[in-house]
């Protein structure tokens, strides 16, 4: 979670980038990995990511035995409700994680995935801080 937030307040543009992690009925989250934003106009309020970078993140996740469980963005300066192109773009089982920045400092974060009408559902997201080790897992169920 800190890594998204801080990723979303460090740029004005749209940030945006993959979840790793395991799902058995719940999604764990237990590891992010920042994306580059390649969208060729409005990177304010529009995200693209290269395919290869795709590619790179469904190969790292078989390797450590993990999957990609979704796609993370910003709205900088706006909710983190999904946008129509957001819908439009979006495929079923991923899991969207929508972090709003308002003036660079975070307001909130939110979890959406498609149901079989092609809208968004909202998901559940919650922190889990796991000790002695201090890792911080975010963990999405269905609402």
């Amino acid at each position: 979670m800190e890594e998204l937030i801080a990723n979303a307040e460090a740029t004005q543009e749209e940030c945006c980038g993959f979840l790793l992690g395991v799902d058995n009925g719940i999604r764990i989250i237990t590891h992010v990995v920042p994306a580059t934003n390649i969208a060729p106009s409005d990177r304010h309020s529009r995200f693209q990511i290269d395919p290869l970078e795709y590619l790179h993140a469904e190969k790292w996740a078989i390797k450590n035995e993990l999957t990609l469980l979704g796609i993370y963005h910003s709205h900088p300066g706006s909710p983190a409700l999904p946008s129509e192109t957001d819908r439009k773009n979006a495929q079923p089982y991923f899991s969207y994680v929508i972090v709003s920045a308002i003036k660079q400092r975070f307001s909130e974060i939110r979890s959406w995935q498609l149901n079989l009408e092609h809208q968004f559902e909202e998901e559940i997201v919650m922190l889990e801080v796991t000790t002695p080790v201090n890792t911080n897992n975010a963990i999405i169920k269905k609402t």
